[in-house]
């Protein structure tokens, strides 16, 4: 049986597309030029008369505005050095355990996902604050810096995250009922890891030291005490008002983050660090995030657009039904697919590529999307920690002290990318994780 013409051409896009990004063109351009050039193969200028109804679809999605707003609000309490407050604190309060810092990096970790929510600023932020004190203290190098990219990764599934407002507007889901599906698997996540680390305590003391008890003694834990109330009540606050506000129901996702966006402002205002110089870099920073957003996800609609044209998506179909296992077993196709092109690219372009490809699947089958949604989320998490590209590694890599060599930082996150393939497995197990909030308050 001969293969349609249209069903080459897709395959072949798919080919042209992954040959581009070997050789270095940046994702956006690469699925324009492919999404271009094979879209007018297969159908000429005709298929792209609906390309500017698409685009303009995208600028003027009223959820899409949260973007800007979270990432504003992020970038404000980074700059704002919270992570540093806060990680001073945690760090003496939790010295007394063995690996007592690394659970303390953790907590800051979900802390700082819940508020900023941005992979490189936190990483790179733990990085610096914690690794040297992490190495003098007798820390294994490779533990060390796979706990500070594990954590600094958290706020990718800890709401209020950009992944989960891009799956929304994707699968057509609410942004809120994916923010409630999101805070179980978040915390268990974050909750494996400290499970890990206290083992290690048990079983390999030397590579988790306790903080030595005269260092603990120069504060007592009263005062550390009241500096942690006085550290995490604003930004706590702030989240529990921004999060409550829309998994409530009481404000839409871009009405909250509008005033999440000014609530971080008080907040830097409150601990007198808000000055025109961090309003500026905010701003600018904030541009340059989301400038980089829209301008993938415009192109991402060329690409779509010319796959779906081309029939890519009923080959998608057909694949599927050659698959033993049934709908389990094309879960895993597309959650081990997605592992395997977290090697190679960002979270963005998997989600933009992956996910609207194999959706009708799923849709067909009757999969619930919000469970679909958080394994998809969690799986991408590892996109952040896998070899040669894993951003978090290079973020990491960037800062840390001579003495430790990228052949540490690559040892140190393996145990943590599988347990990120096991929290994957508990949601795929206990759907509830995921689907039980969501319910019960009524989305």
């Amino acid at each position: 049986m001969t293969m349609p013409i249209t069903e080459v051409y897709a395959i072949l896009m798919l080919v042209g597309f992954f040959g581009l990004l070997m050789i270095g063109m940046p994702v956006a351009l690469t699925l324009a030029v492919t999404g271009f050039v094979f879209g007018w193969l297969g159908f000429g200028p005709m298929l792209f008369n609906l390309l500017p109804h698409r685009i303009f679809g995208v600028v003027t999605n009223y959820s899409l505005l949260a973007i800007p707003l979270f990432v504003f609000m992020g970038v404000a309490l980074e700059k704002s050095r919270l992570a540093e407050d806060l990680m001073e604190v945690v760090g003496r309060l939790s010295g007394a355990l063995r690996g007592g810092l690394g659970l303390g990096i953790v907590f800051v970790g979900v802390l700082m996902g819940a508020t900023t929510g941005i992979v490189g600023a936190t990483v790179v932020t733990l990085g610096l604050l914690t690794l040297p004190a992490l190495l003098r203290r007798g820390y294994d190098k490779g533990l060390a810096c796979g706990v500070i990219c594990a954590s600094g990764t958290l706020g990718q599934i800890i709401p209020p995250s950009l992944i989960l407002i891009l799956l929304a507007d994707i699968m057509n889901l609410s942004v809120g009922t994916l923010f409630a599906a999101a805070v179980f698997p978040g915390l268990m996540l974050a909750g494996i890891y400290c499970a890990y680390i206290l083992v290690l305590g048990i079983i390999r003391p030397e590579m988790v030291p306790a903080v030595p008890a005269e260092e603990r003694a120069l504060t007592s834990t009263r005062d550390l005490l009241a500096k942690l109330v006085r550290v995490i009540a604003p930004p706590v606050g702030l989240v529990v008002a921004v999060l409550g506000s829309i998994i409530a129901g009481v404000a839409a996702p871009t009405e909250a983050a509008a005033m999440g966006a000014l609530g971080a402002l008080v907040v830097c205002a409150v601990g007198r660090r808000l000055t025109p110089g961090l309003v500026v870099e905010t701003l600018r920073s904030t541009a340059r995030i989301t400038a980089m957003m829209m301008f993938i996800l415009i192109c991402a609609q060329v690409f779509a657009l010319s796959f779906r044209g081309l029939q890519g998506e009923q080959m998608v179909h057909d694949l599927f039904a050659f698959l033993p296992g049934g709908v389990a077993a094309d879960i895993w196709f597309m959650l081990a697919l997605i592992f395997v092109l977290g090697f190679f690219l960002e979270w963005i372009e998997i989600s933009y590529i992956a996910v609207p490809i194999f959706l009708p699947v799923f849709a067909s089958a009757g999969v619930d999307p919000v469970w679909l949604a958080m394994l998809i989320c969690v799986m991408l998490q590892t996109s952040f920690l896998t070899p040669p590209f894993g951003w978090a590694l290079f973020f990491l890599r960037g800062v840390t002290p001579p003495e430790v060599t990228t052949g540490d930082i690559y040892r140190g996150v393996v145990p943590f990318v599988g347990m990120q393939v096991l929290a994957v497995g508990l949601v795929f197990l206990f759907p509830a994780l995921a689907t039980w909030l969501p319910k019960a308050i009524g989305w």
